[in-house]
């Protein structure tokens, strides 16, 4: 769609029957988001629909790889279509779901050009301490081939009216293209971005040269560790923020948000949400018989990871379902949108979703 100026225009991606989606709070967006990645893994490939079905796998190969951070930590990967055939469009906010050889899945947001429709780009910090999905997408090297899923998007940018863009880390991925976008629109927009050191934030080469009025590079060695009050202070009244990077960050802002201008709050966590208003509960493994007890504060996934690391899971969230296990014998409280109302009586994400009391027997 064009503007009036004969610009692009990103709107919010349509709901799951076609309608349009307004810019509105961020519960909405989860809700929307959820639809979207209802069915990771219902087709095999099949080159005669992939690309034009988000839940459909395609082959793709690695064309490009590019240190993007002084530090060597994080790499630019660019991927395109065996046969070099024309990608499926996305928009800014989107990721990609990778189905990686040693059996992780793992999503990573598209940072590259939406126009460009011969490859996706993407970054990835290397994490030496994580799951391992950083370190085998780090040693991906060019002519690798990997199989995608996507594009899909749960972390929609309206492209209109005033916005402040605020990426902590790694989170600059989804936000670049969300800038660059707002860029071209017009829009009013400001944009702060902040991380550890210089050297270990990327694309500050592309960040440096945009209007100097209008972005905020702020690395914590150099002004200190940020207050929610300090990322949110150049918001616009009744305008938006998109706000991406560690669950310190997300957190803070969420707190802070209602005291700002701005009425509407969008944004992307990379790993677990904290967990509110738990109980402890015990899990029954049953291909062991061992009993864990998960804490309060913890989720079933972090315990039963400890004693079984191959444990499959991805996003954390409760949207992929990659840890859906079979309950079979507990009561789960249910705290993912992915599940429908049927496999809810005897399946469960364990990321997210726990027990109030009692104990879970799970077919692990």
């Amino acid at each position: 769609m064009l503007t009036g100026q004969g610009l692009p225009r990103y709107d919010a991606p349509p709901d799951i029957k076609g309608r349009p989606r307004p810019d509105r709070a961020m519960r909405l967006t989860e809700a929307v988001a959820a639809k979207y990645l209802r069915v990771l893994t219902a087709y095999e490939y099949d080159p005669g629909v992939a690309g034009h079905n988000s839940d459909v796998a395609m082959k793709m190969v690695v064309s490009q790889r590019d240190v993007v951070a002084l530090d060597d930590n994080v790499v630019q990967l660019r991927f395109e279509a065996e046969g070099g055939a024309e990608l499926p469009a996305w928009q800014p906010g989107s990721h990609l779901d990778f189905h990686l050889p040693s059996g992780l899945r793992r999503q990573y947001s598209l940072c590259g050009d939406p126009s460009d429709r011969t490859g996706y780009s993407i970054a990835v910090r290397r994490i030496h301490d994580g799951g391992g999905g950083s370190l085998e997408m780090h040693a991906l090297e060019p002519g690798a081939s990997v199989t995608v899923r996507g594009p899909r998007n749960g972390f929609p940018f309206v492209g209109e009216g005033s916005a402040l863009f605020v990426a902590g880390g790694i989170g600059i991925t989804p936000i670049l293209a969300m800038v660059r976008a707002a860029r071209d629109l017009g829009m009013d927009w400001q944009f702060v971005y902040s991380g550890r050191s210089r050297e270990s934030m990327p694309f500050l080469d592309e960040i440096e040269t945009f209007d100097r009025s209008r972005v905020f590079i702020r690395p914590d060695d150099e002004f200190g560790l940020p207050t929610a009050e300090e990322l949110l202070e150049r918001a616009a009244a009744g305008g938006a923020v998109y706000c991406c990077g560690p669950t310190p960050m997300l957190e803070s802002v969420r707190r802070a948000f209602p005291g700002s201008p701005a009425t509407a709050l969008h944004f992307e966590r990379f790993g677990a949400p904290p967990v509110l208003d738990g109980s402890e509960f015990e899990v029954q493994l049953v291909s062991t018989g061992e009993v864990l007890t998960v804490p309060a504060d913890e989720s079933a996934l972090t315990v039963i990871k400890k004693t079984m690391p191959g444990v499959g899971y991805s996003c954390q969230q409760g949207f992929c379902g990659t840890c859906r296990v079979k309950v079979l014998s507990g009561t789960p409280d249910h705290r993912e949108t992915r599940l429908t109302d049927a496999e809810q009586e005897n399946e469960m994400l364990i990321c997210v979703s726990r027990a109030d009391s009692g104990r879970l027997v799970l077919d692990l």
